[in-house]
């Protein structure tokens, strides 16, 4: 069966390896900035954190774009940086910096950090899953409800650099200078990591998804040691666990290396981002392997006869093997609600 008709969720169907067309679709920062209803939930939370943690608002922003555009995945409200957060990591949001972060630079300070306290410091952000897994059950019954945590090196690279930068040098200068240490950083990560995402599991998530957004600033080398191990290993004991639960892996700017990071993490589905081509992503990720992508995130701005060029292009691409249409990145806050519109009813109608 190739059609949405057939019985299940189209996304879970998808990310299990079935080519479902039209292909199911859902948008990274599909909730967010860009819609006035959740300028108007993160004008009464206050603070960004307090958004994330607590339950009755995170559900409702999770659900907002649901509701608008009846998307085929709804991604859990929150933030990567909630495991160092939830570890004991001084974090906050400053209004146009973004995240700020104590710097994690010693030993001292990777020590301090304390795994066993993340499952009970994230109950706010569990409790969110179950009332997401509700109210989409109750309400919309072919949406599937996805979880998600930052990739270690990605976490990493904010922990050590204590807020976003361009090239996270001081990250990878540890990496290369103190491989014992940032290699103990990126253990506690990975313990930690799939800690949180079991809890999202047994919380009522159907699907988990790993970021790791600044993979791509790493060389091969690096890249297959803190980049392939770490997820490999998170996703043998996601699937210890919970064999059937599908998972998306995320390695940003991977470019030819999309292939060996699928093969060897294991992953269910790997996302493409903006840069690569999918013809190339379809020739080196094996047939039984998802794909999901990758819009620019512009052209949805642009919206129009531009943007409908590029996802038909992409929907062409990708034809007769299991995919999920989304972005290559994130919604920027400026793009225009009606263009999403638009692009859902492109993607719907397929080719």
């Amino acid at each position: 069966m190739t059609t949405t008709d057939a019985p299940g969720k189209p996304l879970l169907r998808a990310l299990s390896g079935e080519a479902v067309w039209p292909p199911p679709m859902w948008l990274m920062r599909q909730a967010g900035r860009y819609l006035p209803e959740y300028r108007e939930i993160r004008a009464q939370a206050g603070g960004f954190i307090k958004l994330c943690t607590t339950p009755e608002m995170a559900a409702e922003v999770t659900l907002q774009p649901i509701r608008r555009y009846g998307m085929d995945g709804a991604i859990l409200f929150s933030d990567i940086l909630m495991v160092p957060w939830a570890m004991g990591q001084p974090l906050r949001f400053a209004e146009g910096e973004g995240p700020q972060l104590e710097p994690l630079r010693d030993l001292a300070a990777v020590n301090a950090l304390e795994v066993g306290a993340v499952r009970e410091r994230a109950a706010p952000i569990l409790e969110t899953v179950r009332r997401v897994r509700a109210a989409l059950e109750a309400q919309h019954p072919k949406t599937a409800l996805i979880g998600f945590a930052g990739s270690p090196f990605t976490v990493a690279c904010y922990m050590v650099e204590g807020h976003g930068s361009r090239d996270f040098a001081t990250t990878r200068q540890m990496a290369f200078s103190d491989p014992a240490l940032f290699g103990k950083l990126i253990r506690i990560l990975v313990e930690a990591t799939t800690e949180y995402l079991l809890a999202q599991a047994e919380a009522g998530a159907e699907a988990l998804m790993l970021f790791d957004s600044w993979a791509g600033l790493l060389p091969p080398a690096q890249f297959r040691r803190w980049v392939i191990e770490p997820t490999a290993t998170i996703v043998r004991s996601l699937k210890r666990l919970h064999p059937s639960i599908p998972i998306i892996g995320f390695p940003r700017l991977a470019g030819p290396l999309i292939g060996e990071y699928t093969l060897r993490t294991g992953v269910n589905t790997v996302a493409m981002d903006t840069s690569m081509d999918p013809r190339f992503a379809a020739s080196a990720v094996a047939a039984t392997v998802g794909l999901q992508g990758n819009l620019d995130p512009l052209a949805l701005i642009a919206g129009g006869d531009a943007m409908e060029a590029e996802a038909r292009q992409i929907l062409a691409a990708m034809r007769g093997r299991p995919f999920v249409f989304n972005l290559g990145h994130g919604i920027e806050k400026v793009t225009p609600p009606e263009h999403v519109a638009q692009l859902v009813r492109i993607v719907r109608a397929g080719l």
